[in-house]
């Protein structure tokens, strides 16, 4: 048989081993090695048949749940490095395989420092790539703590048929925490419960006022024993409430004699309060540093806002952000989003709506993919929560769908409500209202879980019963039982009645009044 011929020239030799570096096999072939050649290729062209392969029949959210696994993290780092290994191999055989002592002694230092520094070349996105993985886990090992960090029992895995255990939906409490180093305690100024269908993705965002008065404790629990009639403090020394929504969790976490001397309860109670007011049972929670936010949106680039007039902000109002479609960075997003000064709240929690919608509509996974370790690295001390670990493979399924499926909103503020005096009957019915629209089917949906127990309508009389439908093991943080005939007690004080009109619909768009630049 006769041997290829070999290269003759620098420039052949180095071609033939960027070839090599793209096509592994190509630079054995031309040497004559053609079954090193045939193998290195047929390889090669099995790996990428496989990856077309699995891309091609797997579901996209199936792919991106199970690499929230540690075993998928490390499968991939480990992967990586082996492949990395290979790569760099390759090229220093390739390279001696062309033989290039046979050039001359400048031919000979050009291809071998050109060789050198290829072989470094192809090694680095396969470092990247190991090292972007790397940052990943840890990441998810400072948010999604084991339960026996969080003092929880730990959770079983859930069963891959059916993970939601029988629900229809799943509740996650996103609150917004205003915890500085010169405040003490967790204030939660932004609370939105978001509720979605487990089916289609149809998600309800239920978005509480930060100053919800005489806030009602489920009965029989140590917030309920110590506030019968509702949360009531003394005013403090400047005349102000801390005795609002906002400070369950605060005065929970300084007050662990309540709980038998259970430190960090702040979590568990406000999930349960927020759960018992809106009739609903509340899975887990996800706590967002309102400056780290900032650093998120910055990681991605900034979002794109229609800011409707001139937010004005700061001690002294020096900050302002303009009126117009604009995109802001982190900073800007957040003082447009938390400003109240010549505002209020509810304008506020409009605008903290807005850039949720805009967050949801923009963070695509392209553009996460393209800015993952920044995005890695703003997240890593930005949130903290419940979830355990294992759920996340089954909750970023459900987020995917979510991003395309319909989100609507439902604001308890005035004059839907009075804060002041709030009806806790009319905020269960229609919140209990706002789900069955959400849940109604419009079209054929993949099912994902098996049927349960809707939620059960308001009687005349009481609020609308609460579906035991969670289950322990998928819940370890909230209460483990709920009574069906548990319902918020109206306040003796006397009610303003809700300014709502006949056939008015309070249930808005997630992005509606946020301008043109939102997902409608």
């Amino acid at each position: 048989m006769e041997q290829a011929k070999e290269p003759g020239s620098a420039a052949a030799v180095l071609g033939w081993l960027v070839l090599a570096a793209l096509a592994p096999g190509a630079a054995h072939l031309r040497a004559g090695r053609r079954r090193t050649g045939l193998v290195l290729i047929s390889c090669y062209a099995a790996m990428l048949l496989a990856v077309l392969a699995v891309v091609l029949t797997s579901d996209l959210g199936t792919l991106l749940g199970s690499a929230t696994q540690n075993s998928w993290i490390t499968a991939v780092m480990i992967g990586t490095g082996l492949l990395g290994a290979a790569w760099f191999t390759l090229i220093v055989h390739s390279f001696v395989v062309l033989r290039p002592g046979r050039l001359g002694p400048a031919g000979q230092a050009l291809t071998g420092t050109l060789a050198g520094l290829l072989a470094i070349v192809v090694v680095v996105p396969f470092g990247y790539a190991a090292h972007s993985a790397n940052t990943y886990r840890q990441a998810l090992g400072h948010i999604f703590q084991p339960p026996e960090l969080a003092d929880q029992p730990p959770a079983p895995e859930p069963e891959p048929e059916d993970p939601w255990a029988g629900r229809e939906r799943v509740n996650i409490l996103l609150l917004g925490g205003d915890a500085d180093d010169n405040r003490t305690g967790v204030r939660t100024d932004s609370m939105h419960l978001a509720s979605i269908d487990v089916r289609s993705g149809n998600t309800v965002l239920f978005s509480l006022p930060r100053n919800l008065e005489d806030v009602r404790f489920r009965p029989g629990t140590p917030m309920a024993r110590r506030f019968p009639g509702g949360f009531d403090l003394p005013k403090d020394a400047g005349g102000g409430s801390s005795d609002l929504l906002n400070s369950v969790w605060e005065y929970a976490d300084a007050h662990p004699e309540l709980f038998g001397g259970k430190q960090h309860q702040g979590p568990k109670v406000l999930m349960d309060t927020i759960g018992y007011t809106l009739g609903l049972d509340v899975d887990w929670y996800a706590l967002v540093n309102m400056w780290g936010f900032a650093r998120l949106i910055d990681a991605i680039g900034g979002i794109t806002i229609t800011v409707e007039q001139d937010v004005v902000f700061g001690k002294y109002n020096e900050g302002l952000v303009k009126a117009g479609t604009r995109r802001l960075k982190g900073a800007d997003a957040m003082w447009y989003a938390r400003s109240r000064t010549f505002s209020d709240d509810y304008t506020r929690m409009r605008r903290q709506r807005c850039v949720i919608g805009a967050l949801l509509d923009q963070a695509d996974p392209a553009t996460i993919l393209t800015r993952f370790n920044q995005v890695a690295r703003a997240t890593k001390n930005l949130i903290r929560t419940d979830v355990p670990q294992p759920m996340l493979q089954h909750l970023v399924p459900l987020a995917l769908k979510v991003k395309n499926a319909e989100v609507t909103s439902l604001q308890f503020v005035p004059p839907l409500i009075n804060t002041g005096y709030p009806d806790w009957d009319e905020i269960r019915s229609l919140a209990q209202k706002a789900i069955r629209e959400s849940s109604r089917p419009e079209g054929p949906v993949a099912a994902s879980a098996s049927p349960s127990a809707s939620p059960a309508p308001a009687s005349p009389s009481t609020s609308p019963s609460i579906s035991p439908s969670i289950s322990p093991s998928i819940s370890p943080s909230i209460s483990p039982s709920i009574s069906p005939s548990a319902s918020p007690s109206k306040t003796p004080a006397p009610k303003k009645k809700s300014a709502k009109q006949d056939g008015d619909d309070p249930v808005q768009g997630l992005t509606q009044g946020c301008g043109p630049s939102a997902r409608s």
